[in-house]
């Protein structure tokens, strides 16, 4: 079996997708990143080829995510690429005709407007804790619920409480004076969806022309209460990908494919990085005012790469660096 390896590395989830010739995803795993990137990347690796017949043979790897150059050097990849182009690819081969994709994940979210199939525009959110899944994460936890049953509950009301949600410190006192209340607590859940939603578009989605087909994905795609809010406040269909919270790792693995497909043969290094000692460090260049802080990446022993020097006297140094970042 061959086929194609799309990895995203972010803040909060570690997220790998193997996907075959027909671009079927055969597996995919969502791991907690938990500060440790490289230990976490490893650790897919290694849960992914147990599940691959030994004879699986990668012919390309991908890499996005705010780790994604770091997750490059590690495994060997042939194309990295940020967020924004990894996840519309994905959604555009998810559903076809895709004019708005509505990103949240846990720690940031963000838009993404195509037209023709074409990146128009796009809105990156990591500033305001509301508008993120750790929010909701948090106030699940202060009302005594998994956030697994956070979406069924909030379906469960008839009146939903209205919140306010331009910031998280506001919206947990006001949920909390709305609990003194003697509010019902489908009614304040369903009024925490309306109020994430209403700080998504009013900050991330501020002055953007959404129109359907539209998307929602992201680890906080899985709350059906959010679906539902979007819907309420667009006025359009939400659809849900089937593979809404890896789209960044598969968008990842279909860029891999177009890659090697125009006669590249793959940097991947093999499955063995996933017992090999990496470590990561950085310093101070004080060679001119700028004082760039370099990131540097040792793989046993010897340095692999580095970057985050604007000038390129340290990257520029290591002459063996094959992958082309963008």
């Amino acid at each position: 079996m061959t086929g194609y390896l799309g990895i995203d590395v972010g803040s909060v989830s570690t997220n790998i997708v193997f996907m075959n010739e027909e671009e079927q995803v055969l597996e995919s795993l969502y791991l907690r990143t938990q500060g440790q990137p490289i230990k976490t990347l490893q650790k897919g690796l290694k849960t992914l080829v147990r599940s691959l017949p030994v004879s699986t043979v990668i012919k390309g790897v991908g890499t996005t995510g705010s780790a994604r150059h770091l997750s490059a050097v590690m495994v060997g990849a042939d194309v990295v690429k940020n967020e924004i182009t990894a996840h519309a690819v994905a959604a555009t081969q998810q559903v076809p005709g895709v004019q708005t994709v509505l990103e949240i994940g846990g720690q940031d979210s963000k838009i993404i407007i195509l037209r023709d199939g074409v990146v128009s525009d796009f809105a990156m959110n990591t500033v305001c804790a509301a508008g993120t899944g750790s929010f909701l994460d948090q106030q699940a936890s202060r009302l005594g619920i998994t956030i697994e049953e956070f979406g069924p509950q909030s379906l469960k009301t008839k009146t939903p409480v209205r919140i306010a949600g331009r910031c998280a410190v506001f919206a947990e006192s006001d949920m909390i004076h709305k609990q003194q209340m003697g509010f019902e607590l489908p009614d304040i859940l369903a009024g925490l969806c309306e109020a994430l939603v209403r700080n998504y578009l009013n900050n991330v989605g501020k002055g953007k022309e959404i129109l359907g087909p539209a998307v929602f994905q992201g680890g906080v795609a899985a709350n059906i209460g959010m679906r539902k809010a979007f819907e309420k406040e667009l006025g359009l269909e939400v659809n849900i990908p089937e593979h809404y919270n890896v789209m960044g790792a598969l968008g990842s693995a279909l860029l891999a494919k177009e890659a090697v497909t125009k006669g590249n043969k793959t940097l991947f290094k093999g499955f063995s990085v996933a017992e090999m000692d990496f470590n990561s460090g950085s310093f101070e260049c004080s060679g001119c005012p700028n004082l760039c802080e370099v990131i540097e990446i040792s793989e046993e022993g010897t340095i692999i790469a580095r970057w985050g020097d604007r000038c390129g006297k340290w990257s520029n140094a290591l002459a063996s660096e094959q992958v082309q970042i963008s």
